[in-house]
């Protein structure tokens, strides 16, 4: 993971550990907005990982679709 890429990550690990078990597993997709996130930034850095995070976030919405929705290659 890039440096700037594991920066990015920070917010989302601080999610998962102290917001994630009061707010619950109800997430409309798998694997989860926040696992989805970890991967994306993993995989494609900081600039397109957070781009393809911002997208995913925005598809979770109660009108939204649901299901399997992996992070590209």
């Amino acid at each position: 993971m890039t440096p700037l890429a594991y920066v990015f990550s920070l917010p989302v690990r601080a999610y998962r550990l102290v917001f994630s078990p009061w707010v619950g597993f109800n997430c409309r997709y798998h694997p989860t907005c926040s696992a989805y996130a970890l991967e994306a930034l993993e995989k494609h850095g900081a600039i397109k990982g957070g781009w393809l995070t911002l997208r995913r976030i925005g598809r979770c919405h109660p009108w939204g679709k649901s299901g399997i929705d992996n992070v590209p290659d």
